[in-house]
């Protein structure tokens, strides 16, 4: 092993949040938490390796990064707020004319994006204006902050993966 993958597997990870002492600001740090666990990971990374599946179903890290930007856009801009906005698309194929660090971008916008709703709606109970979701009904602004933070968490353990099998990068 290199020096610089022994100081690579010796990186500590960033510590969770400390939270705050009600649900907003105990939820709102833990998915900023984890989306940037997500952009990290696909930072800094040689863009070709970026995109090479590193399963057999294809998946790859700026594929990651593109589903999650559509999961953002999907549950806080199209089914909370309403927008009249096309279905985004959840696949995890990045066209070979999208850079990455145009994937980062606009994940980080559609987080920005996100984040703007939540601020504008002060009750957590508050129902989204679509129905959604595999029973198609109206979920709570509590209920898609918990979605996004477990459907993030999942993916930030598969980046955590698929960035390891590319550079051997490990950590945070």
């Amino acid at each position: 092993m290199t020096e610089s993958q022994e100081a690579d597997r010796a990186r500590k990870d960033v510590p969770p949040p400390h939270g705050g002492t009600d649900e907003r600001s105990t939820l709102l740090p833990f998915l900023g938490y984890l989306r940037e666990a997500v952009a990290a990971k696909a930072e800094g990374v040689d863009p070709r390796l970026a995109r090479r599946p590193g399963v057999p179903s294809g998946t790859s890290l700026l594929g990651l990064v593109k589903h999650l930007t559509a999961v953002e856009t999907h549950w806080f801009v199209r089914t909370f707020e309403g927008a009249d906005v096309p279905m985004p698309d959840f696949g995890m194929e990045v066209a070979e004319d999208v850079t990455a660090a145009r994937v980062l971008a606009d994940y980080r916008e559609a987080c920005r994006r996100s984040d703007e709703i939540v601020a504008g709606c002060p009750d957590l109970e508050t129902v989204s204006a679509r129905p959604a979701g595999q029973a198609h009904v109206h979920r709570s602004l509590r209920w898609i902050l918990v979605h996004m933070i477990e459907e993030t968490a999942r993916h930030a353990g598969h980046a955590d993966i698929l960035r390891e099998q590319a550079d051997g990068a490990v950590g945070r």
